[in-house]
């Protein structure tokens, strides 16, 4: 064998690419210690989700409330024009914005209440039916609105609500009330557009519902099934101290969803008759996707969003203030 061949292959093991053995994967091993200190590993973890509000939430918002101090037409060809704060002057005169405010107001009040109630009522009745024969097939067709997206949804109903060929007049023909215009008669049309966001949101009511009940201790329900208390005091006593502060966060929930409602309406009654069913996020589309008044638009919509944190906070505020009474209550 040459004598360059016996040379090369007693080369010591160690050796990689001309490095010592000493260095050898140095760069693994930093890497290791790193992800072994808590503080980084911790850091690594939580930078894509920073980047991600960052790019999709701080940069947008920060380039709304810079455009709210424009007068920016898209359509006109000019370019944006400082005013300072003259779009929200003319949001805090404009008398129909603030009559789209009162009305969205009426609209969380209703579908809130309402969806809620009727949430409760039916997530009771499934919860106190577990072994109700077909209970698992009407828990699945209860929730079949929720799965609905709701352009889908205001198309539907508007072939219900239709005068001449809806089953809504088919039934009120047979009941001998006559026909009816829901969509159209200012004194049906916001009452029907709620029915149908109240069909689409309470089985979202019944689902808070019943995780809410699930919360609830079955030691503590047989004890008050031993004491014999009437139901309405067993659900006042043990159910609801329980149940309250999912419950609450549900319906927190369901009023910020409410609060900015739009596509449902805007397929249903475009905000009509007249302005009978305008919300004012369906005020915000029109003025920025019609009118293509992105100042103004970018100023109300950072009027609804302080007002949606504000609500927000204050909502949070007080279930945090029950909850460290309640806590003190039990340490005492």
């Amino acid at each position: 064998m040459p004598e360059g061949a016996t040379s090369h292959a007693r080369a010591p093991e160690g050796r990689s690419r001309g490095l010592p053995s000493s260095s050898r994967r140095p760069f693994l091993g930093n890497v290791r210690r790193v992800i072994e200190n808590p503080r980084i590993f911790s850091a690594l973890l939580i930078t894509p989700a920073l980047i991600f509000f960052l790019v999709w939430n701080i940069i947008p918002v920060l380039t709304l409330i810079g455009t709210s101090f424009y007068n920016y037409i898209m359509v006109t060809g000019l370019p944006p024009r400082y005013i300072g704060l003259r779009n929200y002057e003319d949001i805090l005169y404009s008398f129909r914005l603030w009559e789209s405010f009162g009305r969205t107001f009426v609209w969380v009040l209703s579908t809130v209440s309402i969806a809620t109630l009727l949430g409760l009522v039916l997530g009771i009745l499934f919860w106190g039916s577990k072994s109700l024969p077909g209970r698992r097939v009407a828990l699945t067709l209860l929730f079949t609105p929720m799965l609905m997206t709701p352009i889908a949804a205001g198309i539907f109903f508007r072939l219900i609500y239709e005068p001449s060929i809806g089953i809504a007049n088919y039934l009120t023909r047979l009941l001998g009330l006559g026909t009816f215009a829901f969509l159209s008669e200012r004194s049906l049309a916001f009452g029907a557009v709620v029915m149908v966001d109240v069909w689409m949101w309470t089985p979202f009511m019944v689902l808070i519902t019943l995780a809410a009940l699930g919360s609830v201790p079955k030691a503590e329900l047989e004890a008050a099934e031993i004491d014999r208390l009437p139901w309405w005091r067993r659900f006042i006593t043990v159910v609801l101290p329980h149940a309250k502060y999912i419950l609450l966060i549900g319906i927190l929930l369901r009023t910020i969803e409410a609060f900015k409602a739009m596509d449902l309406v805007l397929n249903m009654t475009g905000g009509g008759p007249g302005t009978t069913t305008e919300l004012v996020a369906l005020t915000l589309w029109r003025r920025a996707f019609e009118a293509f008044n992105m100042g103004w638009s970018s100023a109300l919509a950072f009027i609804l969003l302080l007002m949606a944190i504000a609500f927000t906070s204050i909502f949070l505020f007080v279930l945090n203030l029950r909850k460290r009474k309640q806590d003190l209550e039990t340490y005492r």
